[in-house]
């Protein structure tokens, strides 16, 4: 039998929930490198998802802990639409990808893995990406890391 080493995914399997936001951690660290936190504008932030579905899976976060839409003010819709707009642009120029999937999953039932925090994902996404490892091997191969695609996007941001 072939194996699939994939060693950086005991974190994600293994951690503990974490009980504060990350989101709102991610927020007032500071830390933009050490966080993924590729652009951060008046009312929210773009950060790198860390277990991501595909490679170059952004998420835009408003900078306010809010759970719903309707608690969004106007400004913060916008900016967060603005920098949505920047980000997939920079991803296009960057990974090329053939389309986008993007969207907000509100609820636990929703798949939202973060529900208290609302939050928006952009996901580049390839003819042929979703091939049999998923079904067959529950197993998502993502093509470049962390470190380098957030590299790429500060370069071109």
């Amino acid at each position: 039998m072939d194996k699939l080493w994939a060693p950086w995914r005991i974190d994600y399997v293994s951690r503990k929930k974490q009980k504060n936001c990350i989101f709102c951690h991610a927020f007032k660290e500071k830390k933009d490198k050490k966080n993924f936190v590729v652009l951060r504008s008046k009312y929210c932030f773009a950060i790198l998802n860390t277990y991501p579905y595909n490679n170059g899976h952004v998420l835009i976060v408003p900078n306010r802990h809010l759970k719903s839409m309707e608690d969004l003010k106007e400004e913060e819709l916008l900016d967060m639409n603005k920098t949505l707009i920047k980000i997939k642009s920079t991803l296009k120029k960057i990974l090329d990808p053939q389309g986008f999937n993007i969207g907000i999953n509100i609820g636990k039932v929703a798949g939202a893995g973060i529900a208290n925090h609302i939050h928006t994902h952009i996901v580049p996404r390839w003819l042929g990406d979703v091939n049999f490892m998923p079904i067959i091997a529950n197993t998502k191969v993502i093509s470049q890391s962390l470190k380098e695609l957030y590299t790429k996007l500060i370069k071109n941001l």
